[in-house]
């Protein structure tokens, strides 16, 4: 059957094999044909769906010369057949046998080289194509877009499966508005390659570009399906398509109100000629500026604003002057509150009217300098305006195009006021601190303007807003995300020695003790010991050098009231100490042990988890360290329950700590008749549990049985020895 569609496909490409031909030789016949109509089937398909018109009347013009020719042949043959008596008699001989092989070797040979020839002139093809695209790339690095797709065009007549073309091209068509074209390369890319991610982005924003929002959607849902680590990237493109459709709703309700005869939108337009028309003092455009303020309280209002060209306001040069002066006056002072008003009446709750608004060069470069101004008013307004943004994501995305490195330094100078001002302003940088952008941009000024201004606010603790002092605190412990921030701060010894300044004005939470026992004080110190927590994650010489006395004021301050900061008093020794031998021996002396022991019978989890980790980095050094825990705890059943915890890190600490104490004469002995073999065991065993876990049991297991052969008799009852052997595999090789 195969061979009779195969010899069928080859008489109507034109092809007949030579009469006495081998079925081989036919069956070659049919599949060189059948390849070469395949090749220009797939050929004619594109030039019949191409965008361009020329192409497309040239691939009709070719088909129907084509039918014509397969007409014209199948008639002549028919006649042909008609006239000819058909010999079916068959000469098998040997000798034409030998022909025929022969015959069918060559045409082999002819079909491999053809093959041959085609793949080098893909490659060549494939190229010329890929010259052609850096061309066009170049073209369309340069603003050349016109050129660019010319370029891409020939490249793919050169190579018309070249995926990147086809994208590359759409992309050229979007940036000259041309979006049907653009969508017809994307759908042509996504035939190359049904998971190019690129297509449909672009095919996404040419579908939001013609207003079709529930094609633009799915799009991006689509390359959601395809790259799951692309979320950022589609959330932002769905909340594009979402404001896109939301302003179309709003123009198309306020021309509706417009066309209905609504009044709303009279004063709005009279408002804005006003104050864009030239000529008047500044008290005029401070009175237009206010009643503008008024009449765009509503949505219909704002949608009047922005469709009436409200955002171009600053274009008239007396308002421009006021609102960019290095110095101002009083009249000049009064019209910049006016229009901070007017600008946060427009954009509240609307993000359209925030994006048009930051999008004005002048607004953007002058929010820093109104922040830094010395008008307490200006600088009221415009936190006020600033927080418009920073309370919603999309906000902080539109603020984060701004350059904002200087915005930490200004925003944190704020503490100082006695105002509403600090609490606008942490709010601000509270919201910010979590964004990427916002920290990769304050690396810039971090050291040379930020840190200075940060030691001299913890210098002076007593003195500042303390309660915005601490969110200030709080924020650098965020901004301690960014690895490189983080490093620059932890290698401060400015600012290791701020912290310690202020933690000495923390001794005690009784009534009255002293200044820094007040409420405010306490919270300011609550959140220094966060901030000193996330830092500890570096490891320096500046930290190493600071490890004793950072220890020794975390071992006083365990004796605090207040239990939130007895826990991270707790969580900062647990990491000062692994930086330094010495102040491991310093709060040895201190009773550390005993207080650790405390927490572990009474305190939470998260003080447990602290504590156990420092008892595992006293016990590792230290043989009074694991003394002090094995005469506190006899049985060591504080470390026993322990190793039934379901925190991963507290059961690897006490499996730690357990088998740092079996190195005592008698501990083993002291846990016969306990179930710490068969808990060792377990969590040995235990296939899920972590490597260190895993660990540290074997280690605990093969010294408790080392210690005491009672253990080493019970172990080869559980047949706990090959699970013994394979853990000290894992010893070995760690």
């Amino acid at each position: 059957m195969v061979k009779a569609i195969l010899v069928s496909a080859a008489f109507r490409a034109g092809a007949t094999p030579t009469p006495g031909a081998s079925p081989s030789e036919v069956l070659c016949v049919c599949v060189f044909y059948l390849g070469f109509l395949c090749d220009f089937l797939a050929n004619l398909l594109q030039g019949l769906k191409s965008p361009d018109s020329a192409v497309q009347e040239k691939a009709i013009a070719e088909t129907e010369k084509r039918l014509r020719e397969q007409e014209a042949s199948r008639e002549e043959e028919e006649e042909e057949e008609s006239r000819t008596t058909v010999n079916r008699t068959l000469i098998n001989t040997s000798g034409t046998a030998r022909a025929q092989a022969a015959d069918a070797d060559g045409f082999l040979a002819a079909l491999e080289k053809d093959a041959k020839a085609r793949a080098q002139r893909r490659r060549r093809n494939e190229q010329l194509a890929n010259a052609l695209k850096e061309q066009g790339n170049e073209a369309f690095r340069a603003g050349d877009f016109a050129l660019a797709i010319q370029r891409y065009s020939e490249g793919l007549e050169k190579l018309r499966d070249k995926q990147e073309l086809y994208t590359n091209r759409a992309q050229a068509y979007l940036k000259l508005h041309e979006y049907e074209k653009a969508i017809s390369d994307c759908e042509w890319a996504l035939k190359c390659n049904k998971s190019c991610l690129k297509a449909y982005f672009l095919l996404g924003k040419a579908h939001l570009a013609l207003q079709h929002f529930s094609e633009a959607r799915q799009c991006y849902e689509k390359m959601l399906q395809i790259d799951p680590q692309k979320e950022n990237l589609v959330k932002a493109c769905v909340s594009e398509a979402r404001l896109e459709e939301k302003r179309l709703r709003e123009e198309q309700r306020a021309q509706r109100e417009l066309q209905a005869g609504s009044g709303a939108a009279l004063p709005v337009q009279e408002l804005l000629q006003s104050i864009s028309s030239p000529g008047h003092d500044i008290p005029y455009y401070t009175g237009a500026a206010r009643l503008l303020a008024g009449a765009v309280n509503s949505r219909i209002g704002q949608t009047f604003f922005r469709t009436n060209n409200g955002f171009s306001i600053l274009r008239n040069e007396t308002v421009r002057g006021a609102f960019c002066a290095e110095s101002r006056s009083p009249a000049e002072e009064e019209l910049c509150v006016s229009l901070l008003l007017l600008w946060r009446a427009a954009c509240a709750g609307n993000e359209e009217n925030q994006r048009l608004l930051l999008a004005q060069p002048e607004v953007g470069a002058q929010l820093p300098e109104l922040l830094s101004c010395g008008t307490a008013q200006i600088q009221r307004e415009t936190l006020a305006l600033i927080s418009l943004y920073s309370e919603h994501e999309n906000g902080r995305r539109l603020l984060g195009r701004q350059d904002l490195s200087r915005w930490l330094q200004i925003l944190m100078a704020f503490v100082k006021c006695t105002d509403a001002r600090a609490d606008s302003a942490m709010n601000i940088l509270s919201d910010l601190s979590g964004e990427k952008r916002f920290q990769t941009q304050c690396r810039a000024m971090f050291s040379t303007a930020v840190l200075p201004l940060f030691t001299q606010l913890l210098v002076c603790a007593r003195q500042e807003q303390q309660a915005a002092l601490a969110r200030a605190l709080a924020v650098l412990g965020s901004l301690c995300a960014d690895v490189v921030l983080r490093a620059q701060l932890a290698q401060s010894r400015e600012c290791w020695q701020a912290c310690l300044e202020l933690l000495d004005g923390c001794p005690d939470a009784s009534p009255g003790a002293s200044p820094g026992a007040s409420p405010g004080y306490q919270q300011c110190v609550f959140a220094a010991l966060g901030l000193m927590m996330n830092l500890l994650l570096e490891s320096n010489g500046t930290i190493q050098d600071f490890a004793v006395p950072i220890s020794g004021r975390c071992l006083a301050l365990l004796n605090h009231q207040d239990g939130r900061i007895v826990t991270r008093a707790t969580g900062v020794l647990s990491r000062a100490l692994a930086a330094s031998p010495s102040a491991v021996e310093e709060v040895l002396r201190g009773g550390v042990v005993k207080k650790m022991l405390k927490f572990l019978k009474a305190g939470g989890q998260l003080t447990a988890g602290y504590a156990i980790r420092t008892l595992s980095i006293c016990t590792r050094s230290s043989r009074r360290a694991q003394q002090e825990l094995l005469e506190g705890d006899r049985r060591l059943r504080v470390l026993l329950r322990l190793l039934q915890a379901g925190d991963e890190q507290a059961v690897g600490n006490a499996a730690f700590c357990l088998g740092q104490c079996l190195l005592l004469p008698g501990a083993a002995s002291s846990l016969l008749g306990s179930p710490a073999l068969r808990l060792l065991l377990g969590l040995a065993a235990a296939e899920a549990r972590g490597s260190s876990v895993r660990r540290n049991s074997a280690i605990a297991l093969g010294r408790l049985c080392a210690a005491e052969p009672r253990h080493l008799h019970q172990l080869r009852k559980l047949n706990g020895l090959a699970v013994l052997n394979s853990c000290m595999k894992l010893v070995h090789s760690s």
